[in-house]
């Protein structure tokens, strides 16, 4: 089974429509969206559209956005940035989409044995998982072999073998990490819309199951048409600029 992974891509249609397109190649299976399809972007529409499209099975959960937008007067802990980003992305979605983010799960959900997919983390979804400390609470109160999460937009990698904890790093062009048996994993493969780590470029997962391989990757995308709309719509310049930096 190959596995498509994306998260993070916040109403960016120009990062995902590259994804898309460069993993087109790959006999994707089924495609895992762990959250935050919303929120800063300005195609929110698109990005929906665009994943009812796809032609293969899709599992899809909610991210903190999606749920904000879907229900109002919930954004009180946003900073003023997201809140106006939330804000407009509940005016310019259709009611039909809407309706389709007030349906999402929440995570996790394990979609085959042992393979889970969360937004935050399998035991809070809008607990972020950076540091040793977070990944080790995870591995003590989770009992997935592989989880695949996202919400922090950094490519992160942490592992759990014979009580011993580890991180590989997910930096530059591309990496393939193995999964070893009686290895545990947490990976979050970045942000497709709104990278975090200095790097502009869409980044995103494809789980091989049979080869037990994760190939992180990244691509290029139409970053000017994603902050000419962004500005087109009226939303904070900061999203628009920060997208050329990855910040």
């Amino acid at each position: 089974m190959k596995y498509l992974i994306l998260t993070d891509i916040h109403g960016n249609a120009e990062a995902l429509e590259a994804v898309l397109e460069d993993a087109r190649g790959d006999s994707i299976d089924s495609v895992l969206v762990l959250g935050d399809l919303v929120g800063y972007g300005a195609g929110p529409n698109e990005v929906i559209a665009q994943l009812l499209d796809l032609a293969q099975p899709i599992v899809v959960i909610r991210g903190n956005h999606d749920t904000v937008v879907a229900t109002p007067l919930r954004d009180a802990h946003f900073n003023f940035v997201a809140r106006r980003a939330l804000r407009w992305t509940a005016q310019a979605l259709t009611a039909e989409n809407l309706e389709y983010l007030a349906r999402l799960p929440r995570g996790p959900i394990e979609v085959a044995p042992g393979l889970f997919v969360c937004h935050g983390s399998p035991l809070d979804e809008d607990e972020y998982v950076i540091s040793f400390e977070d990944a080790a609470n995870v591995f003590s109160n989770h009992a997935g072999a592989l989880t695949f999460f996202g919400h922090t937009h950094i490519p992160t990698c942490f592992t759990a073998r014979d009580g011993e904890l580890s991180s590989l790093e997910l930096k530059g062009d591309g990496v393939s990490i193995q999964v070893e048996p009686g290895t545990r994993y947490l990976a979050n493969p970045g942000s497709v819309g709104q990278p975090r780590d200095r790097d502009p470029r869409a980044a995103y997962f494809v789980y091989d199951s049979a080869r037990a391989q994760i190939e992180w990757r990244r691509c290029d995308y139409a970053i000017e048409a994603a902050q000419r709309s962004i500005l087109e719509a009226g939303l904070p310049e900061v999203l628009a600029h920060r997208l050329a930096i990855g910040i």
